[in-house]
């Protein structure tokens, strides 16, 4: 590595996973490293870090007394390290979802930091839903090294739709087929949180935190993560990457969405509504246990930077893709049926973890692994059902119960008992318009025929799905959650006031 100009010694501006801290920096002639000094908070520490998570340096005066040190300062002549960074970023911004303050996040925060980085950016406002969606297919995508949302989990959502399915449009693949091998998307989409909760980020990262995700982005890290495609009837209905569930967040996400003046507290006000409800369906799910991975829902090895076993389950896929050739031969393997009364029926492709619920749903599912955690919690009581709930919140083994049951996999299928008894029966269609009713008069004590699907906080009209998942079909400007994520995100929110 060249030596800055006069010989004198570096200034780290920030450095990737501790991003809120300048940290003095020493260039080790004789080991070809940088040495690098922890502020006074934690004075005496001495470490490495290679260049390549450099963001930025300044010339400074050996002795030079710096002041406010441990808060992000501006440099006055930079000089930028990172040759893995992009070049240029298709930037969409929600001004509307969430905490309504995405635009005021990215100019103050994010804009900065990518001008310190010389990165060009299009910046495009959505001014309705599915604009970004309906833009990415319109936009010459092949001059962007990237595309960022800033918004919540919805806006990440849209722009993975477009950018997916442009990629297949593009490619020749046909969404509306099962089976089809999709394409990957070789661009990568970073997430700048500006939402209510902001799932996919704190799941990916660690922390929801503007600066963190910018520096990500800065720098150029990727982090492959797998996505489901939804089916029902051969017709696609959407992709999810987070959290598809039927039963009790379902009906939440349904409720909500009719009190959206509410603002964020519908979530609350719902999530209460539909736990007295206590409402259970009744169905079959049919799946294909995932046997190439390595790992299980049940084990405490949870998905971290560098994950051994994401990286050895997508050997293994790409193995069996070379011997098969790309068609997917679905039909091979053991399919598992399960018929029973469910109050929930969740799969994730990631922990799900929040603020909140810290674990998540799964907290050892993996990102990028080629499977889904299919997690099945059958009528129980009222309250060991919230039992189950608490469990979320805490750090005891949500899993550790008679009703619930949890399986990796690969595929699945569902289909409620009204779809399998409904064969235009004139009892059933009476069934189905008499559960109508009851799902409007809930005073009524009858059980309600059929939940609805949450889709990554979005509604599917049809209770039968046929869902697939597909590895590493995307990519992430991220690179996991590292070790030491919960100490830095701790300091991160304490001095989030002190940034710029």
């Amino acid at each position: 590595m060249e030596r800055l100009p006069g010989g004198r010694r570096p200034r780290l501006v920030s450095s990737l996973g501790l991003g809120q801290r300048c940290w003095e920096v020493t260039l080790d002639e004789e080991r070809g490293r940088l040495s690098w000094r922890l502020p006074p908070r934690r004075a005496g520490e001495n470490c490495f870090v290679p260049t390549s998570e450099i963001i930025a340096v300044e010339e400074t005066e050996h002795n030079k007394k710096q002041r406010n040190i441990g808060k992000w300062q501006k440099m006055e002549k930079p000089y930028a390290f990172t040759e893995s960074r992009p070049k240029q970023l298709l930037v969409y911004i929600n001004p509307y979802g969430g905490k309504r303050q995405g635009k005021r996040i990215y100019e103050q925060k994010v804009a900065p930091l990518f001008s310190l980085a010389s990165i060009s950016t299009d910046v495009v406002i959505t001014e309705h839903a599915n604009h970004a969606k309906d833009n990415l297919f319109e936009v010459n995508i092949n001059k962007y090294d990237g595309v960022v949302c800033v918004g919540g989990d919805g806006m990440f959502s849209e722009v993975m739709h477009g950018l997916i399915g442009r990629m297949q449009k593009d490619s020749g693949i046909d969404q509306n087929n099962p089976k089809a091998p999709l394409v990957q998307c070789n661009i990568r989409i970073g997430i700048i949180p500006a939402g209510s909760t902001d799932c996919i980020c704190y799941s990916t990262v660690g922390i929801s935190d503007p600066v963190t995700s910018a520096l990500h982005i800065i720098v150029g890290d990727c982090q492959p993560l797998d996505v489901s495609a939804v089916h029902h009837n051969n017709t696609f209905l959407k992709y999810s990457v987070s959290l598809l569930g039927y039963g009790f967040y379902g009906d939440i996400l349904k409720d909500s969405e009719k009190k959206r003046w509410m603002g964020p507290i519908r979530y609350d006000y719902s999530g209460f509504k539909t736990f007295l409800s206590h409402h259970y369906y009744e169905g079959t799910i049919s799946f294909q246990p995932a046997k190439h991975t390595l790992g299980s829902p049940r084990d405490k090895d949870s998905c971290r930077t560098g994950c051994y076993i994401c990286k050895k389950s997508e050997q293994q896929l790409t193995e069996q893709h070379k011997e098969r050739g790309l068609k997917h031969e679905e039909d091979e393997g053991e399919w598992k049926v399960i018929k029973g009364k469910f109050l929930a029926i969740n799969a994730v492709n990631m922990s799900c973890a929040c603020p909140r619920s810290p674990k998540g749903l799964s907290p050892a599912a993996h990102l990028a692994d080629g499977s889904a955690d299919l997690i099945l919690v059958r009528k129980c009581s009222r309250f060991d059902f919230l039992r189950y709930l608490v469990r979320h919140t805490n750090h005891d083994d949500q899993f550790d119960f008679s009703f619930v049951d949890v399986y990796r996999v690969k595929s699945f299928q569902f289909t409620s008992k009204l779809s399998e008894d409904n064969e235009s029966s004139v009892t059933d269609i009476g069934k189905k318009h008499f559960g109508h009713f009851c799902r409007d008069h809930p005073a009524c004590c009858c059980n309600i025929a059929n939940s609805t699907w949450n889709c990554d906080g979005e509604t599917l009209d049809s209770s039968a799905i046929e869902v697939r998942v597909h590895c590493q079909l995307m990519k992430l400007f991220a690179r996991g959650i590292e070790e030491n994520c919960k100490d830095e995100a701790a300091y991160s929110q304490s001095s989030d006031e002190q940034l710029l």
